[in-house]
């Protein structure tokens, strides 16, 4: 359904013509040339708008576009607050070009150039389903989306030793633009706790506190209890603290308990952990810097039964065991995930002494390296540290190399950087290097290839690291690719046929699918060679259409649908509310055309009020009357006359209203004669014509007339007398009692009565002789 509305306002002694149309269909065309054409010297200012449901959007694609210079054409959107967005305007416009709207509304605006000229375009759209944008991944956790648009769900989880802030779970809700029901959790570790049944976990120092809580969590205190007959291996993953800051554990959690570790003394930190002597332990953290990124420790911690080694751990990595109970004589094997590479211990491991079992060495540490050589083909490159914050100071360099006919892939998946922190990427060995990018802050994910077999990778970060703080750090996965610099030929598709935006489908090359009259296109009508040289969608195919559109609803009518469907043979029965006629055909039926698409057999009818298209009275014959008389008749009503007792109807008893604009009788008045005045006729005739000349001002004129047409009468009646009296096939109309018994009047004439003075001369009657 589209509303115009046209508007004239006169402007620098030119016309000024407004044209806002509104379309509220799921698909339709924005067309130039449905706009009427404009006087000479007028300008044309259109507004287009498309508003759909909540909950969808709007994807206009651009079909054909020719605009001369001054023209102006822009594509508009509006965000969720209802600020304009300018998505596209003229200069960016280009055949085959898709533009999606953020929320459910969007609008063209057109502007004709000061010269006059009216340029050419068409774009298409149709509705699309909009969804929540993907949420934020929390630092030190989690997120795994079921659906992103309305309905869906987001669920969060931390990393052990962090606690969720906020909701776990969040729902995409409906709207202009769709929102997740609230904002994304974070996930912090807190300044103390106690923990009951304590098997496996992680004690952290407390997150930062930003804003006016910056000073807090000066004194955290945790209790650790394990469930009887156990105790607790504690193992310090990291320990960096500041030179005021003082880290205590306690085996148990009495005053007088034993100290298992305090840094406050000084001596080595005990990287292969410390085991507590009963079920509990107490650890307590003060610190004057509570808001530092550079400092704080990670302790990780599993209960174990006595006569077994306590359960190993390696972050960032995995093992394998010979004894899952780990008892005396068990075997452990590390590896470490992708990205990472083993440091500061052995690679295996084994729980040795019966008396009092224990790991022949600590666990090794899986660390993302800063920079190296990489030649397989396919990894993974993590900021340093990783998953952890990069240090300061940073400066690394991976290098990547494939086989000689292949291109490294660079998948960036996170890209997450301070201010003052970069990160580089090179094109080429050595010799001929050139940048391919450079990065700095955060950005969103991307894929970049080289055009030589080597790729090289820099990041540094800034050595203070004090005016713009640190950034999460970046998840980078290469692979090697076909040499090729273009993608694979699609084929064509039946029923239809392709072009392409270039003649070599390299990167970015779209080619659009379209089909033949009668065929509907399924799947993506553009797809495009995306930079890993694969096409971004499967190729469209054309089915056969079985259905007409929807011809829409007729206002003041209700319509019923054999099949909701529309599918050929479908009919469409329209009927007009009371107060309205229906104009046209009632039925509309969907049938199919080869080749062609199906068609209706008509088009919509209308409805109109009653009173507008029903004939007024028309009057009374004089010494006459009318049966059922009424004000008003509709298209297809009967007025019946009749005449006094003594007077004979001359002309048609009934007439009918036909419908027209305006509808009109189908014949005129008929005439009611007494009887005692038909012999008279002719004389009546005579003397209403003369009657009729005294109008003209001369009575000299009138007075010969009359002379002369009693002349005749007189000179007729001798003849008769005297010729004609005995012959019976020769019989004047004087002669009958009823001389207009004879008279026939046709159904339709086109001027049917001819008025002259007060009495009416039918000009449509034809004497029977």
């Amino acid at each position: 359904m589209c509303i115009k509305k046209f508007a004239w306002l006169l402007w620098m002694d030119n016309f000024q013509y407004e044209d806002m149309v509104n379309f509220t269909d799921p698909e339709g065309y924005i067309d130039s040339s449905d706009d009427p054409p404009l006087p000479e010297g007028a300008f044309l200012q259109c507004t287009y708008t498309v508003t759909v449901y909540v909950g969808y959007g709007v994807e206009l694609q651009v079909k054909s576009v020719n605009l001369s210079e001054g023209e102006q054409l822009s594509i508009r959107g509006v965000d969720e607050a209802g600020a304009l967005l300018v998505l596209a305007n003229q200069t960016l416009l280009v055949e085959g070009q898709v533009i999606r709207s953020p929320t459910n509304t969007l609008s063209v605006f057109y502007h004709s150039s000061p010269e006059g000229g009216v340029g050419i375009f068409q774009l298409h759209y149709q509705i699309f389903r909009l969804s929540c944008a993907l949420p934020r991944r929390p630092h030190f956790g989690e997120v795994s989306v079921k659906d992103l648009h309305p309905g869906g769900t987001a669920h969060f989880q931390c990393h052990m030793g962090y606690h969720l802030q906020g909701d776990a779970t969040l729902t995409c809700l409906n709207a202009s633009l769709p929102v997740w029901s609230q904002h994304e959790p974070s996930c912090r570790a807190l300044c103390g706790g106690v923990v009951k049944n304590a098997t496996v976990g992680r004690v952290l120092s407390p997150s930062p506190h930003p804003g006016p809580n910056s000073t807090l969590d000066r004194s955290c205190s945790w209790s650790l209890e394990a469930p009887n007959g156990l105790r607790l291996h504690l193992h310090l993953e990291r320990m960096v603290l500041g030179p005021t800051d003082r880290l205590v554990l306690w085996s148990g959690l009495d005053a007088g308990s034993v100290v298992l570790f305090d840094s406050g003394h000084g001596g080595p930190i005990p990287f292969e952990g410390v085991i507590s002597e009963g079920p509990a332990v107490r650890v307590q953290f003060i610190t004057d810097q509570p808001n530092s990124h550079n400092t704080g420790f990670n302790i990780r911690y599993e209960a174990f039964e006595k006569g077994h080694c306590y359960e190993p751990y390696i972050q960032n990595g995995n093992f394998s065991t010979t004894d899952p109970t780990y008892g005396v004589g068990t075997v452990v094997q590390f590896t470490c995930d992708p990205g990472h590479s083993l440091e500061q211990g052995p690679p295996v491991i084994e729980c040795i002494n019966t008396r009092d079992p224990y790991w022949n060495d600590t666990e090794p540490l899986c660390k993302a390296l800063c920079g190296g050589d990489l030649s397989g083909p396919s990894g993974v490159i993590l900021s340093p540290n990783w998953p952890e914050w990069y240090g300061e100071g940073e400066d690394c360099s991976w290098r990547i190399h494939v086989d000689e006919d292949k291109r490294v892939l660079l998948d960036v998946q996170l890209l997450n950087l301070s201010d003052s922190d970069m990160l580089t990427i090179l094109d080429g060995d050595e010799v001929t290097t050139r940048i391919l990018g450079q990065f700095v802050g955060g950005t969103s994910p991307f894929k970049m290839s080289s055009s030589t077999p080597d790729l090289t990778i820099t990041f540094h970060s800034d050595p203070a690291g004090l005016v713009f703080g640190k950034g999460e750090g970046f998840i980078i996965n290469y692979m090697e690719v076909s040499h090729n610099d273009s993608c694979p030929d699609l084929p064509e598709i039946q029923n239809g046929w392709k072009t392409t935006s270039h003649v070599a489908l390299v990167r970015g090359a779209r080619i659009t699918y379209q089909c033949d009259p009668g065929y509907d296109l399924v799947g993506s009508e553009t797809l495009t060679c995306q930079v890993d040289l694969s096409w971004n969608m499967q190729p469209p195919f054309c089915e056969k259409i079985m259905y007409c559109t929807d011809p829409g609803h007729v206002e003041h009518s209700t319509r019923t649908l054999s099949d909701p469907k529309l599918l050929v043979g479908t009919t469409i029965l329209y009927s007009c509310i009371p107060g309205y006629i229906l104009q046209g055909g009632a039925t509309l039926t969907c049938y199919g055309r080869e080749p062609g698409t199906p068609v209706w057999t008509s088009r919509l009818p209308h409805c109109v009020s009653e009173e507008s298209v029903s004939c007024e009275n028309p009057g009374l014959p004089d010494n006459g009357y009318q049966i059922l008389s009424k004000r008003l008749y509709l298209p297809g009503d009967s007025l019946t006359f009749m005449c006094y007792q003594g007077y004979e109807l001359i002309g048609e008893m009934a007439i009918k209203c036909i419908l027209g604009n305006p509808s009109f009788w189908s014949g005129p008045l008929p005439l009611c004669r007494g009887k005692n005045q038909i012999c008279n006729h002719a004389l009546e005739v005579a003397e209403a014509t003369a009657d009729s000349s005294f109008d003209g001002g001369s009575m000299a004129l009138a007075i010969f007339i009359l002379v002369l047409l009693v002349s005749v009468l007189l000179g007729g009646a001798y003849i008769y007398v005297t010729r004609c009296r005995y012959h019976s096939n020769l019989r004047l109309p004087l002669m009958y009692p009823h001389p207009y018994s004879q008279i026939t009047v046709e159904t339709e004439f086109d001027n049917p009565l001819y008025e002259t003075g007060g009495v009416r001369i039918s000009q449509n009657t034809s004497v029977t002789t």
